[in-house]
């Protein structure tokens, strides 16, 4: 779900070719998984279809037609209430938080109050968790465990994020 939303944020950056996405994508998001030019292109093609983005112009390029894309109102709200919302915490969430905290900096966002309503969001997941663990049975405390050492974790990397989104908004904008 990341990758359309991530697009969309890019391009509310600034409208871009395919090829452009990819590569900003890559460099971003993707470093240790580039995202195939085919999934850029038949993602492009599917927000295209749900009037998210809009192709601006089409010029000749050296193979096919090059395509500029533009974001959309409806594209815009999709991706500012998608910025706004906490992600439910969950194991393996970083690749989420990551690119929710790179786009609010991109598109000069509220970052620290996106990760603020994260770790409150978190917060109050491990307070359930936590109750599982004092009353459920042993196989439900234990997966109540392995909850909330993961969510621990990410609460440490939202702390460490949250201390160095000057840096990180420096490098990002670079």
């Amino acid at each position: 779900m990341t990758v359309p939303l991530a697009l969309l944020g890019l391009l509310e950056r600034a409208p871009s070719h395919g090829y452009d996405l990819k590569r900003d994508y890559d460099s971003l998001f993707g470093r240790d998984k580039p995202l195939p030019p085919g999934q850029v292109y038949s993602t492009l093609g599917r927000l295209a279809r749900d009037g998210k983005v809009v192709m601006d112009e089409v010029g000749p390029g050296t193979g096919p037609d090059r395509k500029k894309y533009v974001i959309t109102d409806t594209g815009a709200v999709e991706l500012h209430a998608w910025l706004a919302e906490p992600a439910d915490p969950e194991p393996h969430l970083q690749t989420v938080l990551f690119t929710k905290v790179v786009l609010a900096l991109l598109l000069d966002r509220d970052a620290a109050g996106y990760l603020d309503a994260q770790r409150l969001s978190h917060l109050r997941r491990m307070r359930e968790l936590t109750e599982v663990r004092r009353s459920g049975p042993l196989v439900d405390r234990l997966l109540a465990d392995h909850g909330l050492f993961h969510l621990e974790a990410d609460l440490r990397w939202i702390d460490q994020t949250a201390a160095r989104l000057g840096q990180l908004a420096e490098e990002v904008r670079g």
